[in-house]
């Protein structure tokens, strides 16, 4: 069948191009020969069908629903959804004509000199599962109803004004906002009086500990509030002429999919974890070479691989990025990006740093980027927002919030920074003389460790992914060894070979000492977590071979909790109620609440505020010297290697290509590799106001 508009497909450069709300009445009907049938009693799509003969000639295309009722030839049963290719016109006149060159029942040609004729009103064809969507606006202006212009040919999206917003005023407006939920049957107060404008092109940094309420006034803006937490709000959320809050979710999901963009801090709970990778951007791209490139863009290697696994089969760092290229792949107006750097090395997050910024220079978009980070911020923010128990405590250009704070909690922020020039602690030393027990063997020995990964390609036998390639290592007892690298550098593959969760393809892993054995602390806390069990149970349930009372048990728990920085009512918790953050260090309590020989800590602060991982990486120093732990310290944070390290390795696809004393290899690396990480250390330059 003849395409009736050559050269459109793909014209929409790849973006997504999806169908407004409609009533459900309205059933979508499919090209048919050089005709096309709207929907049948679509209230927005009234037509009037005209039957030039109600006989049925041969070879004519099959009858549309809506006159006789009868489905379309090849439309889905029973499905009431647009499928690829329906295409959207109202008001049409529609008449029969044959098929050309089709033969009648007893051979012979059709006749009749019939022809299909048609009267074009603006329309639209509906994005399927299988392709990009193709707009087909009325000549002089954008489909109704749509805040986007199609460019015929090859090129890309471009936007105008979402109906109601103005094209030179704020793209998000939030005014004397207020917000309440319900946690555990009692209603508490999130946010509290917030005031706030984004600009268009303006990249603003919202910056404070976890649990201050940065997550729900990025929720309130994409219109996400969690309904069975009983939402309560006063002022107004505004975000393209639409208050987010309160208008019709339809006028809500319109802005999300046309002026929206959003990297959740944890992406393993926003990816479909049923849906491979290639799949799920390609609902935005619909071109696999266009997913490539996007994967590319935001640093992931072999992306072309990448396309074929699911979610849980990337390391967090490459489920970040994915996030990043699926909220960038629309050129939105838009991008809330929640703690977006939290899981990623220096220099991916430099990548995505830089991403944002050409997204703000070269298409007008608008930033919302909430951090712990004040160095990640000042590299980025033209202006920052100090959020502190839900309500804004300073607000200004990032220049002078950074160096000249004055409030006293945003000094508090900048005074707990990690970074390379802070002095290093002496508990930070060996708390044994390791080096001169040579007859005691290595906590932990790595020998030739090598893991190799099938990635599969459809039908095809795929290729072969190394994730560790010959490493040796040898960890004496109570050192901590921190290993740092890229995402996606073999980091967590080695951890989960130590603890157990992966058997190396090659080599030897041998463990040494008494104890509980090996304990992990994962990287991405709210998948590690049971979500139907209260934090409670989930800690109990490590407590279970000592045989304890239940008030014995609720003794450990609460002061496993206080350990972590977390008040008693937490055990009551599920882990949904709870902030990134917090639920980083239930981890970490779940580790530590029965001591480990060998603690396998995979990126334990990288969701937590600077003060807070100030508190984890003391209680992780303490327990080591109190109960003599070796420690292996998976991190893509220098400053925290060195901190927690007595010893740092840096791996680079799959290989250890540096190994020495924190110190010395911070000070004098040998390698390039690891020069351009520390180069990509983000840093505040310039003297801060005391």
């Amino acid at each position: 069948m003849a395409d009736p508009h050559p050269g459109d497909a793909g014209s929409a450069g790849g973006q997504r191009l999806s169908l407004p709300a409609r009533p459900a009445a309205g059933r979508p009907a499919r090209l048919v020969a050089d005709g096309v049938d709207p929907p049948a009693g679509d209230p927005v799509q009234r037509r009037d069908q005209r039957l030039v003969d109600d006989d049925r000639p041969a070879g004519r295309t099959a009858r549309v629903r809506g006159h006789d009722r009868r489905r379309v030839r090849g439309a889905p049963r029973g499905s009431r959804r647009a499928a690829p290719g329906d295409e959207h016109r109202p008001a049409l006149v529609h008449q029969w004509g044959p098929v050309p060159g089709a033969r009648g029942r007893s051979g012979a040609a059709a006749a009749g000199p019939r022809r299909v004729g048609l009267v074009h009103h603006p329309g639209r064809v509906a994005r399927g599962r299988h392709g990009p969507a193709r707009a087909v606006p009325a000549a002089g202006r954008p489909a109704a109803g749509r805040g986007r212009v199609v460019k015929r040919g090859r090129g890309a999206v471009g936007k105008t004004a979402t109906p109601g917003s103005t094209p030179d005023g704020p793209v998000a407006v939030v005014r004397d906002y207020s917000l309440s939920l319900v946690r555990n049957g009692v209603r508490s107060e999130v946010l509290h009086g917030i005031d706030l404008e984004i600009g268009r092109g303006e990249v603003l940094g919202l910056v404070g500990q976890s649990g201050s309420g940065k997550s729900m006034l990025a929720l309130s803006l994409l219109g996400l509030l969690p309904a069975d937490s009983q939402p309560q709000t006063g002022g107004s959320v505004v975000v393209a002429g639409v208050d987010m809050v309160s208008a019709p979710e339809s006028q809500r999901r319109a802005v999300r999919r046309d002026s929206l963009g959003a990297i959740f801090q944890d992406p393993m709970t926003s990816l479909n974890p049923t849906m491979r990778i290639g799949r799920q951007i390609g609902e935005v791209t619909g071109d696999d070479a266009v997913s490539i490139g996007l994967l590319q863009t935001v640093g992931v290697r072999d992306a072309p691989a990448r396309l074929t696994v699911f979610p849980h089969e990337l390391s967090g760092g490459l489920r970040q990025r994915v996030m990043a290229a699926i909220a960038v792949a629309g050129r939105p107006a838009l991008v809330v990006a929640d703690e977006p750097t939290t899981a990623l090395d220096v220099t991916v997050q430099a990548q995505l740093l830089e991403l944002l910024r050409e997204l703000r220079d070269d298409f007008g978009c608008s930033v919302l980027l909430i951090t712990h980070d004040l160095g990640v911020a000042d590299q980025i923010a033209d202006r920052l927002a100090v959020l502190h128990h839900g309500e804004l405590v300073e607000v200004g250009p990032a220049a002078a919030v950074v160096r000249d704070p004055q409030h006293e909690y945003t000094r508090s922020l900048l005074a707990a920074r990690l970074t390379l020039r802070m002095p290093r602690d002496d508990r930070f030393d060996r708390a044994t003389d390791a080096d001169d027990a040579t007859d005691t063997p290595p906590a932990v020995r790595l020998t030739s460790v090598r893991k190799e990964f099938r990635v599969r390609a459809g039908r095809r036998r795929g290729t072969t992914l190394i994730a560790v390639d010959g490493v040796d290592l040898d960890i004496p007892p109570g050192e901590s060894l921190a290993v740092v690298g890229e995402s996606g550098s073999g980091k967590s593959t080695l951890l989960r070979m130590i603890a157990g969760l992966e058997q190396p393809t090659a080599g030897s892993i041998t463990l040494h000492g008494p104890g509980g054995g090996p304990q992990m602390v994962f990287q991405d806390a709210g998948s590690s977590l049971t979500p139907w069990l209260t934090i409670g149970e989930l800690l109990g349930e490590r407590l279970r071979g000592e045989h304890l009372s239940r008030t014995a048990t609720r003794e450990r728990v609460v002061a496993a909790l206080g350990a972590v920085g977390l008040p008693p009512e937490v055990a009551d918790a599920r882990p949904g109620e709870l902030s990134g953050g917090q639920r980083q260090r239930v981890g970490l309590a779940r580790a530590t609440i029965v001591p480990p020989t060998v603690l396998l800590c995979d990126e334990p602060t990288s969701a937590l505020d600077t003060s807070m991982a100030r508190t984890v990486l003391a209680l992780i120093r303490d327990l080591r010297a109190r109960l003599g732990m070796t420690v292996l310290f998976v991190t893509h944070d220098l400053a925290v290697a060195r901190l927690m390290g007595d010893r740092i390795a840096v791996m680079q696809q799959g290989r250890v290509v540096e190994l020495g004393p924190a110190e010395q290899v911070i000070a004098e690396p040998r390698e390039e590799y690891t020069r351009t990480l520390l180069a990509a250390v983000p840093e505040i330059v310039g003297e801060v106001a005391s």
